[in-house]
């Protein structure tokens, strides 16, 4: 322990001012957390010794983070100093609700540590207390490109799906924070158009809007990329937001992120991409009625796509996700007194964006504006939480962030702080008692094939392994925490050949499993991953179960790091690490589209197998 570090933990200001003008780089000094002598005084060293820090050390940086993304206000909550953390916010600028690496803030570690005269401090300066905050993202796992529409006081949010069936799921809400998937734009397999498309294509960027008692929903699906066309505009409309909607309609326009706009002179439009172009429609969204014509290619210029339109107090608002969808994304806004333009973008830049590159919560834009019934404003849009700074594991999720108006008519992110962790509940909570687990399949299954029950499902597997396009028999949930369990009681097959168990899933290039094998010599338990091109057994070795028996498997994540088991009662339970499996994330295998995130379930090949017992806990400690 150095010299410095003692003066400071006993508290000693004559000692440190007698050490640190000498070497003003003792300051830097860590510890096993990475946290610096600073922060250590912040937690411990009272105000006195904080000021002289602050105002005289040289080397002290109120930027400055621990290895868990924390600064010294993390540190002064901790501690439970007030003096100091009135300090930190009052004269050094520093924010109660900054997150660090799992999305901790100041305000929740002094809760955490039952300091609550410093919880009550930052609940005052912040203006709200925290029991009546939300936590961004609001949705978690895959729900990347949302977009929002309200009627009356009810809420509706639609969000991509890929390849993945039922197509594009039908969210409601009514405090804009808590989502429960009411039903789906596309549920007709014979209607979903996704065969033979590879993982990542699919139904991208859906719109959803309400106009004359109707709902629109509008995505891009994207085919392979062989042929003249690899992208069209699919339109279904429905009297009732949770459907059933319409046969979809496609407009062979190429392009991406289509949105409908429906103006108040009772006229429709489509929009899309490149830059933002627009086209009329007719009412029905079955009909073409004018050419595509260029509105506006964007302030950023790099990656224009998203576009939305909203009009309001005679000005058309124009509002584009620019950057490209990873790091850098952003969502820009122009305006117009016409539809057609020209387009004069905000002196302010970008209406949201990330600018501390070393905050959990990346990847923000592809944003939709929405009004209370009150007339508050408040956008979602996307955002991706990268582990180690680059694997998006569970993909782009949805977050919240309020928005006014500036005096001369433009749209502010929460008062110019821009994106939150932490933030007002918009309305009243009203969480959902029982949220109903959204299943889906990759590409849709042949009718009869999956079977879900109260008590598990049932997989009529078919001939092809799970690295096949044509494969249809396994049925997944999103993975929404980076600390999680997933398990299910399998009944050991029958057929003399075939594998069933439990998969953690990207896409068909990127997965792993645990199963039970049937071979002629009996059962064997199988642990394989399949990476890019590669498929790779892991583990193989027989087991003593007969058909009929049950056997329980199961998958553990923690962050990266992936476990496996299985238990045949009461034999015990066997495990394996397979370790960090960053092929589960967006940036881990350079093969096909990553646009979708983690996702966890149950499988069968060649055989007829029924799951039950699937449970899926979030892990304690994973505030992210």
């Amino acid at each position: 322990m150095s010299e410095l570090r003692d003066a400071i933990l006993a508290r000693d200001l004559l000692r440190v001012k007698d050490i640190l003008p000498l070497d003003p780089t003792l300051i830097s000094e860590t510890d096993e957390n990475g946290a610096t002598l600073d922060m250590l005084a912040a937690r411990s060293a009272g105000i006195d010794m904080v000021r002289y820090l602050v105002e005289y050390g040289l080397r002290v940086n109120l930027n400055s983070i621990d290895a868990c993304g924390r600064d010294l206000l993390h540190y002064a909550a901790e501690g439970g100093d007030v003096g100091v953390c009135r300090y930190l916010v009052e004269r050094g600028g520093m924010d109660p609700l900054r997150g660090d690496n799992t999305l901790t803030t100041p305000l929740d570690l002094a809760h955490r540590c039952g300091h609550t005269a410093v919880q009550a401090y930052f609940e005052e300066a912040v203006g709200c207390p925290l029991e009546q905050m939300y936590r961004n993202p609001i949705c978690r796992g895959m729900h990347p490109d949302p977009s929002v529409v309200r009627v009356g006081d009810d809420y509706y949010m639609v969000n991509s799906t890929f390849v993945f069936f039922p197509c594009i799921p039908v969210s409601h809400s009514r405090d804009l924070v808590h989502w429960e998937v009411i039903g789906h734009a596309i549920e007709n397999p014979e209607w979903a158009n996704l065969e033979g498309l590879e993982g990542g294509r699919g139904y991208w960027a859906p719109d959803i809007s309400y106009s004359n008692g109707r709902f629109y929903i509008c995505a891009t699906l994207r085919l392979n990329d062989v042929g003249h066309v690899r992208r069209r505009q699919m339109v279904v409309t429905s009297e009732r937001p949770e459907g059933p909607y319409s046969e979809p309609v496609f407009f062979e326009e190429d392009g991406i992120d289509p949105s409908i706009f429906h103006d108040d002179d009772g006229r429709h439009y489509m929009l899309l991409n490149r830059g933002a172009r627009i086209f009329e429609i007719d009412e029905t969204a079955t009909k073409r009625l004018s050419e595509t014509t260029l509105l506006y290619y964007g302030s950023q210029k790099r990656a224009p796509e998203g576009p939305h339109l909203l009009k309001k107090d005679g000005w058309y608002y124009l509002f584009l996700a620019e950057g490209g969808t990873g790091m850098g994304h952003r969502e820009t806004v122009a305006r117009s007194r016409s539809l057609m333009g020209p387009y004069t973008p905000s002196p302010y830049g970008p209406v949201i964006r990330q600018w501390d590159e070393r905050a959990l919560i990346q990847r923000c834009g592809h944003a939709k504006p929405v009004m209370t019934p009150d007339g508050r404003w408040y956008f979602v849009y996307l955002c991706g939480r990268a582990l180690d700074g680059q694997w998006t594991m569970l993909g782009r999720e949805t977050a919240l962030d309020p928005f006014t108006w500036t005096p001369d008519g433009w749209p502010l992110l929460n008062e110019g702080r821009g994106v939150s962790t932490l933030c007002r509940m918009p309305l009243p909570p009203q969480p959902f008692e029982r949220e109903r687990t959204d299943w889906v399949t990759p590409r849709p299954p042949q009718p009869g094939t999956i079977q879900h029950s109260e008590d598990g499902v049932t997989i009529c597997g078919g001939e092809f392994p799970l690295s096949d396009v044509r494969c249809r028999s396994l049925t997944l949930r999103r993975q929404t925490a980076f600390a999680c369990s997933f398990s299910a009681v399998l009944t050991v097959p029958d057929a003399e050949q075939g594998e069933a168990g439990v998969t953690g899933y990207y896409d068909e290039y990127s997965f792993y499993t645990v199963g039970v094998r049937r071979t002629e010599g009996g059962c064997m338990i199988r642990v394989a991953e399949q990476i890019s091109h590669e498929y790779r057994v892991r583990y193989e070795q027989a087991i003593d179960v007969q058909p009929g028996q049950q056997i329980t498997l199961s998958t553990q994540a923690n962050g990266l790091v992936r476990n496996v088991s299985w238990s045949t009662h009461p034999s015990g339970t066997t495990g394996l690490i397979l370790g960090k499996v960053t092929y589960l994330s967006d940036e881990g295998v350079t093969v096909s589209k990553r646009f979708t995130g983690a996702m966890l379930g149950v499988y069968a090949t060649g055989c007829t197998a029924s799951f039950s017992g699937m449970t899926y806990t979030e892990g304690t400690g994973d505030e992210a």
